[in-house]
């Protein structure tokens, strides 16, 4: 599959991932569409890559704790990026 696959992969786990994160966050956060996909999907990379260094293998079905480390990664991206573009999350 390669560097090609990762990039799809990572982007359709941004679709769900993106969501989750700024689900956590209190607030509204004021970030379009396309950021959230792309927060997500870095966060999916990160998390994945988190879970993996810290000894997490790969499962049948679906990883929970693979999900929350990186629903976790991409609150933390949220915040950062809110944090960048100096909006504020209202609540």
């Amino acid at each position: 599959m390669g560097w090609f696959g990762t990039i799809i992969g990572a982007l359709l786990a941004g679709i769900i991932i993106g969501p989750l994160a700024r689900l956590v966050i209190p607030g509204k956060q004021d970030i379009g569409l396309l950021a959230t996909i792309l927060i997500g999907a870095v966060g999916a990379l990160v998390g994945g890559l988190v879970y993996t260094f810290f000894g997490g293998g790969e499962t049948r079905g679906i990883d929970w704790i693979r999900l929350l480390v990186q629903v976790a990664s991409g609150a933390a991206l949220v915040l950062v990026w809110i944090n960048m573009k100096g909006t504020k999350s209202s609540a």
